[in-house]
Order: structure tokens, then C-alpha cells, then sequence
């Protein structure tokens, strides 16, 4: 497989994704008007609720296993390296480029969090038909192991998703939320606080503070008490999102063999409950590129994204992540830390390299913050990652061989 070949084979899950997008952006416009706002919201909680946790509970209890989780215990390191560092870029670039507290948490996740499902499934079983190729000659069992790589890495990313990426969304828009509700009430009260009188109002109020007493001991520590019940309580709320729960899950009927054979296989009892959870879990994917696709009709005309935030949020996906992704699996080699399988180290560093995770779109959904322009960014990441998946992968390639 030449260059050409295996930039066919890197754009075809592009091209579904645009093909998708561009008919949910029709079925929005006013031709149609079938996914307009009104339905794209509760369409989206649907994906939330029902569609995304079928995908991670079918895809985690049909191909990982307790011996996977065993021999494979870097993948779930690399891919938080990857969620962690690309998060640290993302930082980096908000600092940089200003694109707005609406967008802050938008732009991190959209560098951090990697589309490690459908593209790494579609790829590597094509890389490993290449005659030549550092991943042996037996196609068949190349291709099958590529799956198992696949899904796992999928299954993983979707727990980093839903815990890290999802608290980053929501805490962005949170902060933004706030600061618009604290604008609105102090908007017409500007006149008033220029009188004499309100001057006055405010002498008080601090002559007031300045007589209180100093805080006691006590009321600190039950301060610092309550501070701490209330972070346990956020982890605690963010476990029990439903993507959430799924993932551990289907993580626990994977790695228990009596709960995986009560359900897994035509010989299963209960088959018809996975397959049916499996029937649920392949609408996600499209679900949520038609709303993308549906929200980029507003964002190409009311977007507020800066050509400059998406070119950094490009040059961090697929410049500096890869780079530092051969690194660190070079690096992990090096230690001892990684199989000699050249396919295991081609996922490693291909995670590095993935666009962003589609599930960020129903995030800004859900919350109602920057929607229009996370659909612009993933339109721009998507167009350029056909070519960049083409020319690390064939990096990639070389290195390992």
C-alpha cells in the first residue's frame, strides 16, 4: 500500500463524517427544517441518555477481557497522556489566542479529547493489508487484532471523555453562564450606582466588614469541611453521568467471564439484550454527526471563532501531539513498559494523532455553549485530517520497522 492508497483509506472516515454533517446541515436549513434548534436540543439528550451508553457498554463487553486489561494496562496511561498533555497545549492556546470565556473550554477539549472510535477501527485493519509492512504477513490475524486494539482504545476514550472532557465543558460553561447572569442584573442598576446615595450605601457596608470579627478557627474548618464534601460530591455526580456508568459497566462484564457468556455470543442466554444494547449503541455516531451537522448552519453564519483559534487548535492535533506521542512511545519502549508488537506501538502513537472526539459536539449541546462554533472547529479539524492521519501514519510506519 503506497502513499496515495493509504490516504484513501485515512479519508474514507472523513468523508462520512462531512457527508453526514452536510445532510444533518440540510435537514436544518429551511428547505427542510426537520433538525432545527428545537429538535436538535432534545434529540441531543436522547444521544446522551440512551445512544452513547449503549455504545460504550457493547463495545467494552464484547472485546475486552480481564487478560486484555492485564497486557494492555499502558493503553489506558497513554490515552490520559494524550487527554492530560493535549489538555496542557489546549491551555496554552487560550492563553495565547483570547478566543473568549465562551470557547475556553471548548478549545481544550477539542485538543485534548481524540475521536479514538470509528477512525482507529477503519484505519488499522487497512494498514495491516500493506505487503511489507512492519505488522507480519498474516493480514487476517493483523486485521483481527487491530479490532481488539481498536475497540479498547475506544472503550478507554470514552471513559476520559465522560469524566475529564465532559467536566472541562461543563465547568467553561458554567463560569460563562455566570458571568452573562451577572451582567444582566447589573446592566440596569449602572445609573444607580453613580447616585450619592448608593456611595453612601457602600461607605456602610464597609464600615460594616471592618467591624465584624475575625473568622474563628471553627467556622474555617467547617469552611474547608463543606469545600471538600462538595468536590467529593461533584466526582461523585460526574461518575453517575450515564456514558459514565456504561463504560464501568460493560467494563465489568468484559473482565467477568460468567457475566461476559450470559450475554456475549448466539450460545448466550441473554444474547438478545446485548444485541439490542448493540442496536442502540451504532446510532450514536451518526446521531451526533447530524446534530453537528445541524448546528453548523448557524455557526458558518453567527460563529464568533477566530481563524487563529482554529489554526491552533490544527497545529496542536496534528503537529505537536504526534511529536510528542513518538516520544513518549519510544520512550515507554525504552523502559520496558511496552510488548515488542509493532501494531500495539502503531495505536500507541496513532492516538496521538485522531481529530477531535465527535462527543464534544453533544457536550456544547447539552449545555448550550458554543455549539455553533464547535461545529466550524470540527468542520476545519476534519477537512485536514485525512492528510495528517496519511502522513504520521506513514511516519509511523517507518519508525516501527
Amino acid at each position: 500500500m503506497g502513499f496515495w492508497e493509504l490516504l484513501e483509506v485515512a479519508s474514507m472516515p472523513v468523508v462520512q463524517v462531512l457527508i453526514i454533517s452536510g445532510l444533518g446541515a440540510f435537514l436544518a436549513t429551511g428547505y427542510c427544517n426537520i433538525l432545527p434548534v428545537e429538535a436538535r436540543r432534545p434529540f441531543n439528550k436522547i444521544v446522551y441518555v440512551v445512544f452513547t451508553p449503549a455504545l460504550m457498554f457493547a463495545s467494552l463487553a464484547k472485546t475486552v477481557t480481564l487478560e486484555d486489561i492485564i497486557a494492555w494496562w499502558f493503553m489506558p496511561i497513554n490515552v490520559g497522556l494524550t487527554f492530560f498533555i493535549g489538555g496542557a497545549l489546549g491551555w496554552v492556546a487560550v492563553k495565547l489566542l483570547k478566543p473568549g470565556l465562551h470557547l475556553e473550554g471548548l478549545v481544550i477539549a477539542a485538543c485534548s479529547a481524540a475521536n479514538l472510535g470509528n477512525l482507529v477501527l477503519i484505519v488499522l485493519p487497512a494498514v495491516c493489508q500493506e505487503d511489507g509492512s512492519p505488522f507480519g504477513d498474516d493480514h487476517a490475524a493483523c486485521a483481527s487484532m487491530g479490532l481488539s486494539y481498536g475497540s479498547f482504545s475506544m472503550a478507554i476514550g470514552g471513559f476520559f471523555i465522560w469524566t475529564y472532557t465532559f467536566q472541562l465543558v461543563k465547568s467553561s460553561a458554567e463560569k460563562f453562564k455566570a458571568l452573562q447572569f451577572d451582567k444582566a442584573i447589573k446592566e440596569p442598576n449602572k445609573d444607580l450606582e453613580a447616585t450619592g446615595t448608593t456611595h453612601l450605601l457602600n461607605g456602610e457596608i464597609q464600615e460594616y466588614d471592618a467591624r465584624k470579627p475575625p473568622v474563628l478557627p471553627e467556622k474555617e474548618s467547617r469552611s474547608l469541611w463543606r469545600k471538600i464534601i462538595e468536590v467529593v460530591h461533584q466526582i461523585l455526580e460526574e461518575l453517575m453521568a450515564p456514558p459514565t456508568v456504561a463504560a464501568v459497566l460493560g467494563l465489568i462484564f468484559g473482565a467477568t467471564s460468567f457475566l461476559k457468556h450470559l450475554i456475549i455470543g448466539q450460545g448466550a442466554s441473554l444474547h438478545v439484550i446485548q444485541d439490542s444494547i448493540k442496536l442502540l449503541g451504532d446510532a450514536a455516531i451518526p446521531s451526533i454527526t447530524l446534530i453537528l451537522g445541524g448546528n453548523l448552519t448557524e455557526g458558518l453564519r453567527t460563529s464568533r471563532v477566530k481563524m487563529s483559534v482554529i489554526i491552533g487548535v490544527i497545529c496542536v492535533k496534528y503537529l505537536l501531539l504526534p511529536v510528542i506521542g513518538i516520544g513518549v512511545v519510544k520512550l515507554a519502549g525504552i523502559f520496558g513498559f511496552l510488548p515488542a508488537d509493532p501494531l500495539y506501538q502503531f495505536v500507541l502513537m496513532l492516538q496521538f494523532t485522531l481529530p477531535p472526539a465527535m462527543s464534544i459536539g453533544t457536550m456544547t449541546q447539552l449545555f448550550d455553549v458554543g455549539n455553533e462554533e464547535c461545529s466550524v472547529i470540527f468542520l476545519w479539524t476534519y477537512i485536514f485530517a485525512a492528510p495528517a492521519l496519511t502522513l504520521w501514519s506513514t511516519v509511523f510506519m517507518w519508525i516501527l520497522s
